[in-house]
């Protein structure tokens, strides 16, 4: 089996995993909200990121995240920490097959109000 691949809509940007994801992450904050993301989480070492052309990218709030977007299609396509000593970032669920995504687990994070699981 090939390790799973996740890509932007018009495959300028593609993203291969180790792994399919175990648990997903719903977040409600007002940004995840409204990019319409579901995150999963990786070690950054472990995942290959290849895209035809420099990423948009946007940080937000505390600016602790760079959030990237295929300058192509617009879609959002990960975070990556600022911070160096951080290990894992964030794929966007939504770009992986939907059959990968049937076994995981959602975890709603309510990142808009309580920041509590539940």
């Amino acid at each position: 089996m090939t390790d799973p691949t996740a890509s932007c809509h018009c495959g300028a940007v593609t993203i291969r995993l180790p792994k399919a994801p175990l648990e997903i992450t719903h977040c409600n904050c007002s940004l995840c909200r409204r990019y319409g993301v579901l995150w999963v989480y990786y070690e950054i070492a472990d995942v290959v990121i290849e895209a035809r052309q420099p990423a948009d990218t946007y940080a937000w709030n505390g600016k602790n995240v760079d959030f990237h977007r295929c300058a192509d299609c617009g879609c959002v396509t990960h975070w990556l920490p600022r911070n160096s000593t951080r290990k894992t970032l964030g794929i966007n669920a939504r770009l992986l097959d939907p059959g990968l995504l049937k076994p995981a687990k959602i975890n709603y994070k309510d990142a808009a109000g309580t920041g509590l699981f539940h």
